[in-house]
Protein backbone atom coordinates (compact mmCIF):
# COMPACT_ATOMS: atom_id res chain seq x y z
CA UNK A 1 0.00 0.00 0.00
CA UNK A 2 1.23 3.49 -0.82
CA UNK A 3 2.36 5.60 2.13
CA UNK A 4 3.95 8.95 2.83
CA UNK A 5 7.70 8.89 3.26
CA UNK A 6 7.93 12.64 3.71
CA UNK A 7 5.54 15.58 3.74
CA UNK A 8 3.10 16.97 3.07
CA UNK A 9 4.74 20.37 2.63
CA UNK A 10 2.44 23.28 1.87
CA UNK A 11 4.46 25.39 -0.56
CA UNK A 12 2.94 27.94 -2.96
CA UNK A 13 -0.32 29.66 -2.03
CA UNK A 14 -2.30 32.56 -3.46
CA UNK A 15 -5.93 33.59 -3.28
CA UNK A 16 -7.33 30.61 -5.18
CA UNK A 17 -4.68 27.89 -5.52
CA UNK A 18 -1.87 26.16 -3.67
CA UNK A 19 0.71 23.42 -4.14
CA UNK A 20 1.40 20.55 -1.74
CA UNK A 21 4.58 18.45 -2.04
CA UNK A 22 4.90 14.82 -0.94
CA UNK A 23 7.37 11.96 -1.14
CA UNK A 24 5.80 8.50 -1.20
CA UNK A 25 7.14 4.99 -0.80
CA UNK A 26 5.90 3.75 -4.19
CA UNK A 27 4.30 5.05 -7.42
CA UNK A 28 0.75 6.24 -6.81
CA UNK A 29 -1.78 9.02 -7.36
CA UNK A 30 -1.65 11.71 -4.69
CA UNK A 31 -4.77 13.71 -3.92
CA UNK A 32 -5.23 16.75 -1.70
CA UNK A 33 -8.84 17.08 -0.57
CA UNK A 34 -9.97 20.20 1.31
CA UNK A 35 -12.92 20.51 3.65
CA UNK A 36 -14.41 23.32 1.53
CA UNK A 37 -14.42 21.19 -1.63
CA UNK A 38 -11.18 22.41 -3.21
CA UNK A 39 -8.98 19.58 -4.39
CA UNK A 40 -6.16 18.51 -6.67
CA UNK A 41 -4.49 15.31 -7.85
CA UNK A 42 -1.12 14.40 -9.33
CA UNK A 43 0.62 11.20 -10.36
CA UNK A 44 4.00 10.66 -8.72
CA UNK A 45 7.21 10.98 -10.71
CA UNK A 46 10.41 9.04 -10.04
CA UNK A 47 13.97 10.20 -9.43
CA UNK A 48 16.73 7.76 -8.40
CA UNK A 49 14.23 5.23 -7.08
CA UNK A 50 12.27 7.78 -5.04
CA UNK A 51 8.71 8.90 -5.76
CA UNK A 52 7.37 12.43 -5.51
CA UNK A 53 4.33 14.49 -6.35
CA UNK A 54 3.57 18.20 -6.33
CA UNK A 55 -0.21 18.53 -6.15
CA UNK A 56 -1.78 21.74 -7.45
CA UNK A 57 -4.95 22.53 -5.49
CA UNK A 58 -7.48 24.80 -7.18
CA UNK A 59 -10.83 26.24 -6.17
CA UNK A 60 -9.73 27.82 -2.89
CA UNK A 61 -11.71 30.76 -1.54
CA UNK A 62 -9.76 33.98 -0.79
CA UNK A 63 -9.75 35.04 2.83
CA UNK A 64 -10.42 31.59 4.27
CA UNK A 65 -8.65 28.71 5.97
CA UNK A 66 -9.66 25.16 5.10
CA UNK A 67 -8.52 21.86 6.57
CA UNK A 68 -7.09 19.33 4.14
CA UNK A 69 -6.10 15.70 3.97
CA UNK A 70 -3.79 13.76 1.64
CA UNK A 71 -4.92 10.56 -0.02
CA UNK A 72 -2.68 8.10 -1.86
CA UNK A 73 -4.50 5.86 -4.34
CA UNK A 74 -7.72 6.85 -2.58
CA UNK A 75 -6.59 5.94 0.95
CA UNK A 76 -6.02 8.66 3.52
CA UNK A 77 -2.33 9.06 4.39
CA UNK A 78 -2.43 12.46 6.15
CA UNK A 79 -3.11 13.33 8.86
CA UNK A 80 -2.06 10.16 10.70
CA UNK A 81 -4.88 8.69 12.80
CA UNK A 82 -2.90 9.21 16.03
CA UNK A 83 -1.65 12.74 15.25
CA UNK A 84 -1.28 14.96 18.36
CA UNK A 85 -1.43 18.07 16.16
CA UNK A 86 -4.41 20.10 14.94
CA UNK A 87 -5.55 19.51 11.34
CA UNK A 88 -3.31 20.95 8.63
CA UNK A 89 -4.89 23.90 6.85
CA UNK A 90 -4.47 25.92 3.67
CA UNK A 91 -5.01 29.63 4.34
CA UNK A 92 -5.54 32.28 1.70
CA UNK A 93 -5.29 35.70 3.37
CA UNK A 94 -6.42 38.83 1.56
CA UNK A 95 -4.65 42.20 1.31
CA UNK A 96 -6.87 43.51 4.08
CA UNK A 97 -5.54 40.81 6.42
CA UNK A 98 -1.96 42.03 6.04
CA UNK A 99 1.00 39.66 5.76
CA UNK A 100 3.22 38.00 8.38
CA UNK A 101 6.57 36.83 7.04
CA UNK A 102 8.76 34.69 9.32
CA UNK A 103 12.33 34.03 8.22
CA UNK A 104 15.64 32.55 9.26
CA UNK A 105 18.39 30.22 8.07
CA UNK A 106 20.87 27.55 9.10
CA UNK A 107 18.97 24.59 10.52
CA UNK A 108 21.07 21.61 11.52
CA UNK A 109 19.04 18.41 11.92
CA UNK A 110 17.47 17.98 15.34
CA UNK A 111 18.52 14.96 17.46
CA UNK A 112 16.15 12.02 17.92
CA UNK A 113 13.13 12.57 20.15
CA UNK A 114 14.18 12.41 23.78
CA UNK A 115 17.86 12.97 22.99
CA UNK A 116 19.85 15.85 24.43
CA UNK A 117 20.06 18.71 21.97
CA UNK A 118 23.67 19.91 21.86
CA UNK A 119 22.79 23.26 20.23
CA UNK A 120 19.68 24.18 22.19
CA UNK A 121 15.98 24.22 21.28
CA UNK A 122 15.05 24.43 17.61
CA UNK A 123 13.28 27.68 16.68
CA UNK A 124 11.07 25.86 14.14
CA UNK A 125 10.09 23.23 16.71
CA UNK A 126 9.22 26.03 19.08
CA UNK A 127 7.19 27.96 16.51
CA UNK A 128 5.33 24.77 15.66
CA UNK A 129 4.50 24.12 19.31
CA UNK A 130 3.12 27.63 19.73
CA UNK A 131 0.91 27.43 16.66
CA UNK A 132 -0.34 23.96 17.60
CA UNK A 133 -1.26 25.18 21.09
CA UNK A 134 -3.35 28.02 19.63
CA UNK A 135 -4.24 27.03 16.06
CA UNK A 136 -6.60 30.00 15.58
CA UNK A 137 -4.04 32.48 16.96
CA UNK A 138 -1.24 34.36 15.27
CA UNK A 139 0.77 32.41 12.72
CA UNK A 140 3.05 33.31 9.80
CA UNK A 141 1.41 33.59 6.39
CA UNK A 142 4.68 32.42 4.85
CA UNK A 143 7.96 31.02 6.16
CA UNK A 144 11.17 31.97 4.32
CA UNK A 145 14.04 29.52 4.77
CA UNK A 146 17.13 31.40 3.62
CA UNK A 147 19.69 28.64 3.20
CA UNK A 148 21.39 25.69 4.86
CA UNK A 149 18.15 23.74 5.10
CA UNK A 150 20.40 20.66 5.22
CA UNK A 151 24.10 20.27 6.00
CA UNK A 152 25.77 18.03 3.45
CA UNK A 153 29.17 18.56 5.07
CA UNK A 154 28.23 18.36 8.77
CA UNK A 155 26.03 15.34 9.34
CA UNK A 156 24.57 14.08 12.59
CA UNK A 157 25.91 11.04 14.43
CA UNK A 158 22.89 9.02 13.29
CA UNK A 159 23.44 9.94 9.65
CA UNK A 160 27.16 9.23 9.93
CA UNK A 161 26.38 5.75 11.22
CA UNK A 162 23.86 5.20 8.41
CA UNK A 163 26.40 6.30 5.77
CA UNK A 164 29.03 3.97 7.24
CA UNK A 165 26.67 1.08 6.53
CA UNK A 166 26.77 1.74 2.77
CA UNK A 167 30.38 2.87 2.07
CA UNK A 168 33.86 3.25 3.58
CA UNK A 169 34.15 6.54 5.49
CA UNK A 170 37.92 6.47 5.00
CA UNK A 171 37.37 7.21 1.32
CA UNK A 172 36.49 10.77 0.17
CA UNK A 173 34.23 12.52 0.90
CA UNK A 174 34.40 10.64 4.19
CA UNK A 175 31.69 11.57 6.67
CA UNK A 176 30.10 14.04 4.27
CA UNK A 177 27.25 13.28 1.89
CA UNK A 178 28.34 11.66 -1.38
CA UNK A 179 25.30 11.05 -3.61
CA UNK A 180 21.58 11.55 -4.17
CA UNK A 181 20.55 8.72 -1.86
CA UNK A 182 22.48 10.25 1.00
CA UNK A 183 20.90 13.63 0.30
CA UNK A 184 17.44 12.07 0.56
CA UNK A 185 18.43 10.82 4.00
CA UNK A 186 19.37 14.36 5.07
CA UNK A 187 15.94 15.67 4.08
CA UNK A 188 14.26 12.71 5.68
CA UNK A 189 16.11 13.28 8.95
CA UNK A 190 15.39 17.01 8.94
CA UNK A 191 11.76 17.10 7.79
CA UNK A 192 10.52 14.02 9.64
CA UNK A 193 10.95 15.86 12.94
CA UNK A 194 7.26 15.68 14.04
CA UNK A 195 6.93 19.36 14.97
CA UNK A 196 8.66 20.56 11.81
CA UNK A 197 6.73 18.13 9.64
CA UNK A 198 3.42 19.48 10.92
CA UNK A 199 4.60 23.11 10.71
CA UNK A 200 5.61 22.72 7.07
CA UNK A 201 2.27 21.07 6.32
CA UNK A 202 0.29 24.09 7.48
CA UNK A 203 2.50 27.18 6.89
CA UNK A 204 3.50 27.93 3.26
CA UNK A 205 7.24 28.10 2.66
CA UNK A 206 9.73 29.63 0.23
CA UNK A 207 13.33 28.39 0.16
CA UNK A 208 16.75 29.18 -1.30
CA UNK A 209 20.02 27.32 -0.87
CA UNK A 210 23.24 28.49 0.74
CA UNK A 211 26.64 26.84 0.89
CA UNK A 212 26.05 23.97 3.34
CA UNK A 213 23.22 22.65 1.17
CA UNK A 214 26.16 21.63 -1.05
CA UNK A 215 29.44 22.33 0.81
CA UNK A 216 30.94 24.99 3.06
CA UNK A 217 31.97 28.13 1.11
CA UNK A 218 30.54 26.78 -2.13
CA UNK A 219 31.87 28.80 -5.10
CA UNK A 220 34.23 30.95 -3.05
CA UNK A 221 36.58 31.54 -6.00
CA UNK A 222 37.78 30.22 -9.33
CA UNK A 223 40.80 28.63 -7.66
CA UNK A 224 38.56 26.95 -5.07
CA UNK A 225 36.34 25.55 -7.83
CA UNK A 226 39.33 24.25 -9.80
CA UNK A 227 40.60 22.44 -6.71
CA UNK A 228 37.19 20.85 -6.11
CA UNK A 229 36.84 19.75 -9.72
CA UNK A 230 40.23 18.05 -9.45
CA UNK A 231 38.85 15.60 -6.87
CA UNK A 232 37.16 12.37 -7.89
CA UNK A 233 34.09 12.92 -5.66
CA UNK A 234 33.05 16.54 -6.26
CA UNK A 235 31.07 16.07 -9.46
CA UNK A 236 28.76 13.46 -7.96
CA UNK A 237 28.32 15.56 -4.84
CA UNK A 238 27.39 18.68 -6.82
CA UNK A 239 25.10 16.81 -9.22
CA UNK A 240 23.29 15.20 -6.30
CA UNK A 241 23.08 18.46 -4.38
CA UNK A 242 21.50 20.32 -7.29
CA UNK A 243 19.18 17.43 -8.20
CA UNK A 244 17.92 17.02 -4.66
CA UNK A 245 17.54 20.80 -4.21
CA UNK A 246 15.38 20.95 -7.33
CA UNK A 247 13.16 18.12 -6.09
CA UNK A 248 12.90 18.95 -2.40
CA UNK A 249 13.08 22.75 -2.42
CA UNK A 250 12.95 24.49 -5.81
CA UNK A 251 9.80 22.87 -7.23
CA UNK A 252 7.67 24.22 -4.42
CA UNK A 253 8.97 27.75 -4.94
CA UNK A 254 7.22 27.93 -8.30
CA UNK A 255 3.61 28.83 -9.07
CA UNK A 256 1.34 26.41 -10.96
CA UNK A 257 1.68 28.60 -14.07
CA UNK A 258 5.48 28.54 -13.83
CA UNK A 259 5.42 24.78 -13.36
CA UNK A 260 3.20 24.35 -16.41
CA UNK A 261 5.75 26.25 -18.50
CA UNK A 262 8.81 24.44 -17.10
CA UNK A 263 10.22 21.96 -19.65
CA UNK A 264 12.25 20.08 -17.03
CA UNK A 265 9.19 19.52 -14.85
CA UNK A 266 7.32 18.23 -17.89
CA UNK A 267 10.19 15.93 -18.89
CA UNK A 268 10.55 14.45 -15.41
CA UNK A 269 6.83 13.75 -15.16
CA UNK A 270 6.42 12.33 -18.66
CA UNK A 271 9.09 9.64 -18.37
CA UNK A 272 8.90 6.54 -16.15
CA UNK A 273 12.20 7.59 -14.54
CA UNK A 274 13.19 11.26 -14.53
CA UNK A 275 16.71 10.69 -13.18
CA UNK A 276 18.55 11.19 -16.47
CA UNK A 277 16.62 14.33 -17.40
CA UNK A 278 17.29 15.85 -14.00
CA UNK A 279 20.94 14.82 -14.04
CA UNK A 280 21.42 16.41 -17.46
CA UNK A 281 19.91 19.61 -16.07
CA UNK A 282 22.27 19.56 -13.07
CA UNK A 283 25.26 18.98 -15.36
CA UNK A 284 24.25 22.00 -17.44
CA UNK A 285 23.83 24.08 -14.29
CA UNK A 286 27.40 23.19 -13.33
CA UNK A 287 28.95 23.72 -16.77
CA UNK A 288 26.91 26.81 -17.71
CA UNK A 289 25.59 28.45 -14.52
CA UNK A 290 24.11 31.37 -16.45
CA UNK A 291 21.82 28.97 -18.34
CA UNK A 292 19.86 28.08 -15.17
CA UNK A 293 17.88 30.39 -12.91
CA UNK A 294 17.31 29.45 -9.28
CA UNK A 295 16.08 32.92 -8.29
CA UNK A 296 12.35 33.60 -8.31
CA UNK A 297 9.72 36.20 -7.50
CA UNK A 298 6.55 35.95 -5.45
CA UNK A 299 3.91 38.66 -5.01
CA UNK A 300 1.80 38.51 -1.85
CA UNK A 301 -0.82 41.18 -2.40
CA UNK A 302 1.10 44.45 -2.12
CA UNK A 303 4.28 42.80 -0.86
CA UNK A 304 6.87 41.63 -3.37
CA UNK A 305 9.47 38.98 -2.57
CA UNK A 306 12.45 38.58 -4.89
CA UNK A 307 14.54 35.59 -3.79
CA UNK A 308 18.07 35.81 -5.18
CA UNK A 309 20.53 32.97 -5.80
CA UNK A 310 23.80 34.23 -4.33
CA UNK A 311 25.67 30.90 -4.63
CA UNK A 312 25.28 28.88 -7.83
CA UNK A 313 25.44 31.61 -10.49
CA UNK A 314 28.50 33.55 -9.39
CA UNK A 315 31.08 34.81 -11.88
CA UNK A 316 34.38 33.68 -10.35
CA UNK A 317 37.07 34.90 -12.76
CA UNK A 318 39.12 37.47 -10.83
CA UNK A 319 39.01 40.11 -13.55
CA UNK A 320 35.20 40.11 -13.67
CA UNK A 321 34.10 38.68 -10.31
CA UNK A 322 30.40 39.17 -9.63
CA UNK A 323 27.81 37.76 -7.26
CA UNK A 324 25.34 37.64 -10.18
CA UNK A 325 26.08 37.03 -13.84
CA UNK A 326 24.90 39.79 -16.22
CA UNK A 327 21.69 38.00 -17.12
CA UNK A 328 20.83 37.38 -13.48
CA UNK A 329 21.60 41.01 -12.57
CA UNK A 330 19.30 42.20 -15.37
CA UNK A 331 16.58 39.82 -14.18
CA UNK A 332 16.87 41.13 -10.61
CA UNK A 333 16.59 44.71 -11.82
CA UNK A 334 13.53 43.86 -13.89
CA UNK A 335 11.77 42.12 -10.99
CA UNK A 336 12.47 44.97 -8.56
CA UNK A 337 11.40 47.79 -10.87
CA UNK A 338 8.49 46.07 -12.66
CA UNK A 339 5.24 47.93 -11.81
CA UNK A 340 6.93 49.47 -8.82
CA UNK A 341 3.73 51.24 -7.75
CA UNK A 342 2.00 47.86 -7.36
CA UNK A 343 3.75 47.02 -4.09
CA UNK A 344 4.13 48.73 -0.71
CA UNK A 345 6.93 46.52 0.61
CA UNK A 346 9.88 44.99 -1.23
CA UNK A 347 11.64 41.97 0.30
CA UNK A 348 14.95 40.92 -1.26
CA UNK A 349 15.88 37.48 -0.01
CA UNK A 350 19.57 36.60 -0.26
CA UNK A 351 21.17 33.93 1.90
CA UNK A 352 24.24 36.14 2.40
CA UNK A 353 23.91 39.54 4.10
CA UNK A 354 24.43 42.61 1.95
CA UNK A 355 25.46 44.83 4.88
CA UNK A 356 27.93 43.21 7.30
CA UNK A 357 29.87 44.43 10.35
CA UNK A 358 32.16 47.15 9.02
CA UNK A 359 35.37 45.30 9.80
CA UNK A 360 34.18 42.20 7.94
CA UNK A 361 33.08 44.32 4.97
CA UNK A 362 36.42 46.12 4.76
CA UNK A 363 38.44 42.91 5.08
CA UNK A 364 36.41 41.26 2.32
CA UNK A 365 36.80 44.29 0.03
CA UNK A 366 40.54 44.39 0.77
CA UNK A 367 40.82 40.67 0.10
CA UNK A 368 39.04 41.02 -3.26
CA UNK A 369 41.62 43.67 -4.23
CA UNK A 370 44.52 41.47 -3.11
CA UNK A 371 43.24 38.44 -5.00
CA UNK A 372 42.69 40.63 -8.04
CA UNK A 373 46.39 41.57 -8.10
CA UNK A 374 46.21 45.08 -6.66
CA UNK A 375 49.43 44.45 -4.67
CA UNK A 376 51.03 41.91 -6.99
CA UNK A 377 51.21 38.14 -7.40
CA UNK A 378 52.55 37.33 -3.95
CA UNK A 379 49.71 39.20 -2.24
CA UNK A 380 47.25 37.52 -4.63
CA UNK A 381 48.41 34.09 -3.43
CA UNK A 382 48.18 35.17 0.20
CA UNK A 383 44.77 36.67 -0.46
CA UNK A 384 43.40 33.40 -1.80
CA UNK A 385 44.60 31.51 1.29
CA UNK A 386 43.06 34.15 3.54
CA UNK A 387 39.81 34.16 1.54
CA UNK A 388 39.31 30.44 2.03
CA UNK A 389 40.50 30.34 5.62
CA UNK A 390 38.30 33.23 6.79
CA UNK A 391 35.22 32.58 4.61
CA UNK A 392 35.50 35.92 2.81
CA UNK A 393 32.79 35.46 0.19
CA UNK A 394 29.78 37.64 1.00
CA UNK A 395 28.44 40.53 -1.11
CA UNK A 396 31.31 42.75 0.03
CA UNK A 397 33.78 40.23 -1.45
CA UNK A 398 32.24 41.15 -4.81
CA UNK A 399 32.56 44.97 -4.62
CA UNK A 400 30.97 45.77 -7.97
CA UNK A 401 27.94 43.60 -7.11
CA UNK A 402 27.67 45.19 -3.67
CA UNK A 403 27.56 48.66 -5.22
CA UNK A 404 25.15 47.58 -7.95
CA UNK A 405 22.71 46.25 -5.36
CA UNK A 406 23.04 49.51 -3.42
CA UNK A 407 22.25 51.52 -6.56
CA UNK A 408 19.27 49.32 -7.42
CA UNK A 409 17.81 49.59 -3.91
CA UNK A 410 18.21 53.37 -3.96
CA UNK A 411 16.52 53.60 -7.35
CA UNK A 412 13.64 51.38 -6.29
CA UNK A 413 13.15 53.34 -3.08
CA UNK A 414 13.20 56.85 -4.52
CA UNK A 415 10.55 59.00 -6.16
CA UNK A 416 6.84 58.62 -6.99
CA UNK A 417 5.61 55.06 -6.52
CA UNK A 418 8.40 54.15 -4.09
CA UNK A 419 7.48 51.45 -1.55
CA UNK A 420 7.24 52.18 2.15
CA UNK A 421 10.00 49.70 3.00
CA UNK A 422 12.78 47.76 1.31
CA UNK A 423 14.15 44.93 3.44
CA UNK A 424 17.12 42.74 2.56
CA UNK A 425 16.50 39.42 4.34
CA UNK A 426 19.54 37.23 5.03
CA UNK A 427 21.06 34.60 7.31
CA UNK A 428 24.36 32.68 7.19
CA UNK A 429 26.38 34.51 9.86
CA UNK A 430 24.94 32.84 13.00
CA UNK A 431 23.70 35.99 14.64
CA UNK A 432 20.89 38.47 14.13
CA UNK A 433 21.04 42.22 13.62
CA UNK A 434 19.42 45.20 11.94
CA UNK A 435 21.51 47.61 9.85
CA UNK A 436 20.27 50.68 8.00
CA UNK A 437 22.10 52.28 5.04
CA UNK A 438 22.37 55.88 3.92
CA UNK A 439 23.46 57.32 0.59
CA UNK A 440 25.62 60.42 0.32
CA UNK A 441 24.07 61.62 -2.95
CA UNK A 442 20.41 60.74 -2.36
CA UNK A 443 17.86 60.00 0.32
CA UNK A 444 15.44 57.19 -0.64
CA UNK A 445 11.81 57.70 0.26
CA UNK A 446 11.57 54.05 1.37
CA UNK A 447 12.84 52.88 4.74
CA UNK A 448 15.70 50.51 3.88
CA UNK A 449 17.06 47.86 6.26
CA UNK A 450 19.29 44.82 6.27
CA UNK A 451 17.52 42.21 8.42
CA UNK A 452 19.76 39.27 9.25
CA UNK A 453 18.59 36.27 11.26
CA UNK A 454 20.40 32.99 11.89
CA UNK A 455 20.63 30.30 13.03
CA UNK A 456 17.29 28.57 13.32
CA UNK A 457 19.04 25.63 14.96
CA UNK A 458 22.82 25.49 15.14
CA UNK A 459 25.75 26.23 17.39
CA UNK A 460 26.97 29.74 18.15
CA UNK A 461 30.42 29.25 19.74
CA UNK A 462 31.96 31.96 21.94
CA UNK A 463 34.44 32.88 19.21
CA UNK A 464 31.59 33.88 16.88
CA UNK A 465 29.92 35.93 19.59
CA UNK A 466 33.14 37.73 20.45
CA UNK A 467 34.18 38.22 16.84
CA UNK A 468 30.93 39.75 15.65
CA UNK A 469 30.52 41.93 18.73
CA UNK A 470 33.99 43.31 18.05
CA UNK A 471 33.28 43.55 14.32
CA UNK A 472 30.51 46.06 14.97
CA UNK A 473 32.62 48.22 17.33
CA UNK A 474 34.10 51.65 16.62
CA UNK A 475 37.62 50.25 17.08
CA UNK A 476 36.94 47.55 14.49
CA UNK A 477 35.57 50.15 12.09
CA UNK A 478 38.78 52.18 12.37
CA UNK A 479 40.87 49.04 11.86
CA UNK A 480 38.82 48.15 8.80
CA UNK A 481 39.45 51.56 7.24
CA UNK A 482 43.20 51.05 7.60
CA UNK A 483 43.00 47.61 6.00
CA UNK A 484 40.91 49.00 3.13
CA UNK A 485 43.49 51.72 2.49
CA UNK A 486 46.18 49.06 2.10
CA UNK A 487 44.04 47.50 -0.60
CA UNK A 488 43.48 50.86 -2.32
CA UNK A 489 39.77 50.12 -2.07
CA UNK A 490 37.27 52.67 -3.31
CA UNK A 491 34.62 53.75 -0.78
CA UNK A 492 31.44 51.71 -0.80
CA UNK A 493 28.36 53.14 -2.54
CA UNK A 494 26.61 53.41 0.85
CA UNK A 495 27.39 53.86 4.50
CA UNK A 496 25.42 52.07 7.21
CA UNK A 497 24.97 51.74 10.92
CA UNK A 498 23.80 48.91 13.13
CA UNK A 499 20.45 49.84 14.68
CA UNK A 500 19.76 46.54 16.46
CA UNK A 501 21.72 43.60 17.82
CA UNK A 502 23.79 41.61 17.67
CA UNK A 503 21.60 38.84 19.08
CA UNK A 504 22.82 35.25 19.44
CA UNK A 505 20.89 31.99 19.75
CA UNK A 506 18.38 29.90 17.81
CA UNK A 507 15.97 32.51 16.49
CA UNK A 508 13.44 33.74 13.94
CA UNK A 509 12.46 37.18 12.73
CA UNK A 510 8.90 38.08 11.73
CA UNK A 511 7.82 41.03 9.62
CA UNK A 512 4.18 42.07 9.97
CA UNK A 513 3.14 44.14 6.96
CA UNK A 514 -0.20 45.93 6.87
CA UNK A 515 -0.92 48.71 4.41
CA UNK A 516 2.28 50.79 4.35
CA UNK A 517 3.22 49.93 7.93
CA UNK A 518 5.84 47.36 8.90
CA UNK A 519 6.71 45.93 12.29
CA UNK A 520 9.68 43.67 13.04
CA UNK A 521 9.97 41.12 15.84
CA UNK A 522 12.89 38.87 16.81
CA UNK A 523 12.09 35.76 18.87
CA UNK A 524 14.55 33.33 20.39
CA UNK A 525 13.95 29.69 21.32
CA UNK A 526 14.37 29.07 25.03
CA UNK A 527 13.87 26.19 27.46
CA UNK A 528 11.69 27.15 30.41
CA UNK A 529 12.11 25.94 33.98
CA UNK A 530 9.71 23.08 33.43
CA UNK A 531 11.74 21.75 30.49
CA UNK A 532 9.32 23.04 27.84
CA UNK A 533 10.36 25.18 24.90
CA UNK A 534 9.09 28.65 24.12
CA UNK A 535 9.77 31.62 21.85
CA UNK A 536 10.69 34.75 23.76
CA UNK A 537 10.63 38.19 22.18
CA UNK A 538 14.10 39.75 22.19
CA UNK A 539 13.20 42.79 20.10
CA UNK A 540 10.12 44.39 18.55
CA UNK A 541 9.99 47.68 16.67
CA UNK A 542 8.29 49.58 13.87
CA UNK A 543 10.11 49.87 10.55
CA UNK A 544 7.44 52.07 8.92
Amino acid sequence: MAGLRLGPLLRYTDGSCATVWVETNRPCTAEVRCADGARGTARTFQVAGHHYALVAVSGLTPGTSTEYEVLLDGTRAWPPPDSPFPPSVISTPTEEDGLRVAFGSCRWAAPPAGGKDPVGPDALDTLSARIAAAPTGERPDVLLLLGDQVYADEVSDATRQWISGRRDLNEPPGEQVADYEEYTHLYYESWRDPEVRWLLSTVPSCMIFDDHDVIDDWNTSAAWLADMRATDWWRERLMSGLMSYWVYQQLGNLSPDELAADPLYAAVRETPDGTDALRDFAARADAEPASVRWSYRRDFGRTRLVMVDSRAGRVLEEDRRAMLDPGEAAWLREQVLDERDSYDHLLIGTSLPWLLPHLVHDVETWNAAMCGGERGARWAQRGERIRRGADLEHWSAFPSSFDALADLIAEAGTGPGAPATISVLSGDVHHAYVAEPSWEDRAPDARVAQLTCSPVHNSVPPSIRLGFRFGWSALARALGRRIARHGRCAPAAVSWRKTGGPWFGNQLMTLTLRGRSARLRLEQARTDRGGGITLRTAMERDLA
